[in-house]
């Protein structure tokens, strides 16, 4: 008697080719396997297959856990990234696309134009300093 539920329907898991191509694409050096770059991208290919899953399968509750222990993981590697090597870590995110990207992105204009604001009052606050002292 087979069980049609019970087999590997569906697969989940990143298969080895998948993995290397990730690992080759993110490495920091040539013997690179386990940096946080590889691994975070490694999680995010993950996480998005997962999500793929849950699409589909609304009560797959179990897999939902798995979906989100994954997305804590890679919070805490993103975390130590952050800390250790800022560049790295916006690199890394422009390149997978995460969220936290765009928001960086959007941060790094917002102080862009308030620098612009400054620059420009301060150069309207000397030409009129220029000016009253010209009146003088």
């Amino acid at each position: 008697m087979k069980f049609p539920f019970l087999g590997k329907s569906e697969n989940n898991m990143l298969d080895k080719k998948a993995k290397e191509k990730i690992i080759k694409k993110y490495r920091v050096h040539d013997t690179d396997t386990g940096s946080p770059q590889v691994q975070i991208a490694i999680l995010t290919e993950e996480i998005k297959n997962l999500t793929d899953h849950l699409k589909q399968h609304k009560h797959d509750y179990s897999s939902r856990r798995g979906l989100l222990k994954k997305v804590g993981e890679r919070r805490k590697l993103l975390k130590y990234l952050q800390k250790e090597n800022a560049e790295q870590f916006k690199e890394l995110a422009v390149k997978l696309k995460l969220r936290i990207a765009a928001k960086l992105q959007a941060e790094e204009e917002e102080e862009m134009l308030k620098e612009k604001k400054y620059n420009v009052s301060a150069e309207e606050d000397e030409n009129l300093e220029e000016e009253v002292i010209e009146e003088k």
